[in-house]
């Protein structure tokens, strides 16, 4: 009788196990023969490892967890997960509490904070790179060919019944049909934090500089060399591109003069490639460093800016050091503008995205005592992540006159005709769309964010809740829970039937956002940790390169210490237009207190929170 028992008993628990299986197997797949590590059974960056057809094991080394799937906590991951508050507390405290954050930010524990900010968010990227979309393990080929894009998670594994693993169907929907239905804009949504087209043309002239796709070559791969913030948008990606560039004397970059103003030189006069339409002839087209400037007036803008803020601080290094040789000089100038684009970038382009009222602060002093690695890997999910077409509005509206997308694109006239200071002018009192929550792309731009998720499909990219627990935030559990809306609950259940097969970029892009910014928690949680450790992994912000004779003395230090986006536009300008990342109506960007219902009151949360920021 005892054994009976013990054999019903013995039964009852395996198909409670075999129910409960969906959080680690799946139930859309039975059969014995699936491969084990499809079912992303390793939880907490647990690497599975996978010895025979159905035998698996989760590498939970390093982790904080052990157990089977890496699930049980260590007794200090325990702690840590009492006392860390959750991403909405922290980015509600970061927000909120002006009286507070007018105290920290003249204080010392600015510092304090923001070397936290920078460590805990950089430590969730892994140095030197793991994955890439050839290899789903740790190999040499991942570490040291920079041709490939890196990868935070390794790919799905190619022989799972699904494309995302075990859940979901067997087809993914029609990424048309996705794009059309879900995120394609109806009526122009506005950023409530009030970002502008500056804000938005700059988030794509700076981000080219690393993202650069090269497909040619093959799935997963790009052209990038550097990895990082190396100024290739201003100088070209290759040596030979930079000497077409270059004027090869006092350091300078070519140019022509239009209207007695400076802008980039033709292709007659610097013979690069450039991506023009056929029937522009080389006199038409300006020759800049990255090849696909031409594309957009914007960027052109940006472009020019950069152009003259170089040869400006040719001059200067010229008159400090009249011993320097052209190629001394260029060399210098090029690190400086390096600096001057980071500061740029963190105190001004990542303070206005965050939405904090901490002061963000670039001195990479701060790290010169933490366990910090410099060198830096440009992820695939980083580039996946960054397509933020929904900033593109339906038209653009410059000195009293709106252009459509035909008059806009590939138009260097409107460069010429305006000059730059109309066009920073208008750029940064035109409003940018909303990121998040889905329907805000407009349809010039809707074949951009289907080639992403085609892409991602060809590289096996893992579901979004997979994303999720990797950078530290709770899987949701239905489409209910993942947004607001209804109306894209419902689409989705039908696109997709489960959460768990949700695909990366339609969530970040779908996500509920939170009340009164750009876009949702994800976006911020896995973008900021990628960004401040490309940002502060530059070679510059070593200890070795930090100082002023990098500079070329203290002039060139204090060019690099003192950069804003306004001195960029300012010092190169005949007259210095309204600049800024926000429409100049600074009361739209006022929020409400009660989006997240916590009791933040509390000394203790304040306290967690505030030594907590990860």
């Amino acid at each position: 009788m005892r054994s009976v028992k013990a054999s019903v008993l013995g039964s009852v628990l395996a198909l409670l196990l075999l129910l409960r299986e969906p959080a680690c197997r799946g139930d859309e797949v039975a059969s014995n023969t699936v491969n084990p590590c499809c079912y992303l059974p390793c939880q907490h960056s647990g690497v599975c490892v996978r010895y025979s057809e159905d035998k698996y094991e989760c590498d939970c080394t390093r982790t904080g967890y052990y157990g089977e799937n890496c699930t049980v906590p260590e007794f200090w991951t325990r702690v840590r997960q009492f006392l860390k508050p959750s991403p909405d507390v922290v980015h509600y405290i970061l927000t909120h509490f002006h009286w507070l954050w007018e105290i920290i930010n003249h204080t010392f524990l600015r510092d304090v904070l923001m070397r936290l900010v920078l460590t805990v968010r950089a430590n969730l990227i892994p140095t030197p790179p793991t994955y890439n979309s050839k290899y789903n393990y740790l190999s040499w080929e991942s570490y040291y060919n920079l041709s490939y894009y890196t990868r935070i998670l390794p790919p799905v594994p190619e022989d799972c019944p699904t494309p995302l693993g075990v859940k979901g169907g067997a087809g993914l929907p029609d990424p048309e049909l996705l794009v059309e239905r879900l995120l394609k804009r109806r009526t122009f949504r506005p950023d409530p934090q009030g970002s502008n087209l500056m804000f938005a043309f700059f988030a794509q002239h700076f981000t080219h500089q690393f993202f650069k796709t090269y497909n040619r070559m093959g799935l997963g791969f790009t052209k990038a060399i550097a990895h990082g913030v190396d100024a290739g948008h201003v100088y070209g990606d290759n040596l030979e591109r930079q000497l077409q560039l270059r004027l090869h004397q006092d350091g300078k970059l070519k140019y022509q003069l239009i209207d007695g103003e400076m802008y980039p030189p033709s292709v007659a006069d610097a013979p690069i490639k450039m991506s023009y339409p056929p029937g522009i002839p080389p006199e038409g087209q300006m020759a800049i460093g990255q090849e696909v400037y031409g594309l957009l007036p914007g960027l052109g803008m940006y472009a020019t800016l950069w152009l003259r803020e170089h040869n400006r601080v040719c001059d200067i290094l010229k008159a400090e050091h009249p011993t320097w040789d052209d190629e001394q000089i260029f060399q210098t100038t090029r690190l400086i503008i390096i600096g001057e684009t980071i500061r740029i970038v963190i105190e001004e382009y990542v303070q206005h995205l965050s939405g904090y009222l901490l002061q963000l602060k670039f001195d990479p002093t701060l790290l010169f005592n933490s366990n910090f690695q410099y060198g830096n890997r440009i992820a695939l999910e980083f580039s996946q992540l960054y397509h933020w077409h929904p900033l593109m509005p339906d038209s653009f509206f410059i000195n009293g006159d709106e252009l459509s997308y035909p008059q806009f694109l590939f138009n260097t006239s409107v460069l010429t005709h305006y000059g730059i200071e109309k066009l920073v002018d208008a750029f940064s009192r035109q409003a940018a769309g909303q990121i998040g929550g889905g329907h805000n792309i407009n349809a010039m731009v809707t074949k951009v964010a289907v080639g992403a998720i085609k892409e991602s499909r060809q590289l096996r990219m893992q579901p979004f809740n997979e994303y999720r627990k990797r950078f530290n935030l709770k899987p949701y559990t239905s489409f209910r829970q993942f947004t607001d809306s209804e109306e894209i609950a419902r689409e989705l259940e039908e696109f997709y039937g489960d959460i768990e097969a949700l695909e990366f970029y339609p969530g970040l892009m779908l996500e509920k956002t939170r009340a009164g910014t750009i876009f949702g928690e994800s976006m911020v949680e896995m973008g900021a940790p990628f960004s401040l450790k490309g940002l502060l992994g530059n070679p510059i912000c070593s200890p070795e390169y930090w100082k002023p004779s990098t500079f070329g003395g203290k002039v060139g230090f204090d060019i690099v210490n003192s950069a804003t986006l306004k001195k960029l536009v300012c010092l190169n300008t005949k007259s210095c237009p309204y600049v800024a990342f926000r429409v100049p109506a600074e009361e739209q960007s006022q929020r409400g207190s009660d989006d997240i219902s916590i009791h933040t009151s509390h000394p203790l949360i304040l306290v967690n929170t505030l030594f907590l920021l990860c």
